[in-house]
């Protein structure tokens, strides 16, 4: 058995020992508590405890006695000490768990609701540690008016991993080609992998969007929010906004002006989430997010990203 706690953005946990009500008895007691914190320390001798807590050795018996028969302690080595045999004591786990109803099952750890603001991003689309949203991806056959062929599918699974995250599980499919997408599932909140030339349905509100791709210029990206735009390939986007197909519902489109622009996206998602949970910098009210790959190790390949907005 373990007991976990989160402990900034890192779980952190230590193995525990369940007691019963009887069990629990021994640790009520002040001395003893005094003597099981200095076991959690190292293990030791009735003798040295003695000496450590400044209490009459019987003391210190009395309670090794109590807790050795409850099996909260136990005997880890005995050695000579000053031409005596002595038992050296330790805890027999560094933490006790005394429950009063059954486990339930779970998958993961659910998120600290301290730190649920850093997760809005992805508010509604995943709701309970169920995914509420259908993603559609750009179909990797020819297809719309540029008979454009998706490469962003396999970074899809990427992005599948990373919501799956925060996910207890799963009980249908959630994931459709833009190509098979239909007014039903468009009337959901919906994930559109894939920018407006791959995915027919992110073509289909490009123009809504605060940040959006400008077929005019070489699909390059451009900011309502800044005015500014950027041309390089190695650039994506993040934008959270309302469903154009249906008010009540939300859409986040996750793209990249080339297929190297999603990978940059994905990774900020995996390893800046909390800065890219962030509104836009000139905005912050607006959830549109630009961020730029970089190569760090000069291999051809975005390993790393730069938050443009």
């Amino acid at each position: 058995m373990y007991v976990i706690s989160k402990k900034k953005e890192k779980l952190i946990s230590l193995s525990a020992k369940e007691l019963n009500y009887i069990q629990i008895k021994p640790l009520t007691s002040e001395l003893a508590n005094k003597i099981l914190m200095e076991l959690a320390k190292v293990p030791s001798y009735p003798m040295e405890l003695a000496k450590k807590l400044n209490v009459h050795e019987q003391k210190i018996y009395y309670h090794i006695r109590k807790l050795e028969k409850e099996r909260v302690i136990h005997v880890t080595k005995t050695d000579s000490v000053h031409g005596a045999m002595a038992n050296f004591y330790a805890l027999v786990e560094p933490s006790f768990v005394i429950k009063y109803t059954d486990f339930q099952e779970s998958q993961k750890i659910g998120i600290d609701m301290e730190e649920q603001t850093s997760y809005t991003i992805l508010d509604p689309f995943i709701e309970n540690g169920q995914l509420n949203a259908v993603i559609i991806v750009g179909s990797p056959d020819p297809h719309g008016p540029e008979k454009a062929r998706s490469r962003d599918g396999y970074y899809g699974i990427d992005f599948a991993l990373f919501l799956g995250s925060f996910l207890n599980g799963i009980s249908i499919l959630n994931v459709k080609l833009d190509t098979e997408s239909r007014t039903e599932h468009l009337q959901n909140n919906i994930i559109l992998l894939g920018g407006p030339v791959v995915n027919s349905v992110t073509a289909s509100i490009n123009q809504k969007m605060p940040i959006r791709f400008n077929k005019e210029n070489n699909w390059s990206i451009y900011s309502t929010i800044s005015n500014k735009e950027y041309h390089s390939d190695e650039v994506g986007i993040i934008v959270k906004m309302k469903n154009p197909f249906n008010k009540k519902r939300f859409a986040l489109v996750v793209a990249g002006k080339r297929h190297a622009g999603t990978r940059a996206v994905m990774i900020a998602f995996i390893k800046h989430f909390k800065e890219i949970a962030k509104g836009n910098k000139f905005n912050d009210k607006v959830f549109a997010k630009i961020v730029e790959g970089v190569d760090l190790d000069s291999d051809g390949i975005v390993d790393e990203v730069e938050i443009l907005e």
